[in-house]
């Protein structure tokens, strides 16, 4: 029940009438845009190799369900029940995988960091008590995920939009909880290995100097009508006749 209420507040729909296949869009910054907190390699290893593995395996599941060719990512997150048994697990590791990847992009900026402002600001000082101590809950968060997963700020549906702190683990994302994010990181080793070895905690410090509060504000003020994730870069072309 919780699941068909979060995805209801998200704008689904049919691509089109014909076969579709999800993309991989380029990142919307240069690849050495975020040093020196996220390294030139680390980007082109997790854009190039990992997210587009998530997408071609997402296709490749989909080649075995034609009456579901023309569903985007997140309605087929929000809709795993109808996915036969033996392609939903794969088709939820890699959907969400494709989803939580083309937020976690767009919610960093070279531009990015300081602190958030306007309506997000006064809810994280209503919920955390002050921005501060929303930052170090999040982070105690991402340092608590066992293997690998995702920390987000998150909105609740009801209760004046109460934010919370929340981690997912795999490709999971807190639609499936019955929450709407709003910012999220990436804790899977990949993410950071490279730069920071097994130093977590120090990659989520110094990942505040890139978030995109801009980005973030945006998702937190979205009425139910603007839920529309095609939007996040969860497009479809054509596939080849």
């Amino acid at each position: 029940m919780v699941l068909v209420v979060a995805c209801s507040l998200l704008h689904l729909k049919k691509l089109n009438e014909t076969l579709m296949k999800h993309i991989l869009l380029p990142l919307p910054y240069d690849y050495a845009a975020l040093e020196p907190h996220i390294d030139e390699e680390t980007m082109k290893v997790h854009h190039d190799k990992h997210h587009a593995s998530y997408v071609a395996k997402l296709n490749e599941a989909l080649e075995k369900l034609p009456q579901f060719q023309d569903r985007t990512a997140d309605w087929l997150l929000c809709n795993l029940d109808k996915i036969p048994d033996s392609l939903r697990v794969s088709v939820r590791n890699n959907a969400g995988g494709h989803i939580n990847h083309s937020m976690y992009w767009k919610a960093m900026s070279p531009n990015g960091g300081g602190a958030p402002k306007g309506l997000l600001a006064e809810a994280i000082i209503r919920d955390f008590g002050s921005f501060d101590e929303f930052k170090a809950e999040f982070v105690k968060a991402g340092e608590k995920v066992f293997g690998s997963g995702w920390v987000w700020l998150a909105r609740a549906q009801h209760n004046g939009g109460k934010l919370s702190v929340i981690t997912t683990q795999g490709h999971d994302n807190p639609i499936l909880h019955g929450l709407l994010p709003v910012l999220v990181n990436d804790v899977w080793e990949h993410a950071y290995y490279l730069k920071y070895q097994n130093r977590r905690p120090e990659f989520l410090n110094g990942w505040w100097a890139i978030v995109n509060w801009q980005e973030a504000a945006s998702r937190f003020k979205r009425t139910k009508a603007e839920q529309d994730w095609a939007d996040e870069g969860i497009k479809a072309l054509p596939a080849k006749q």
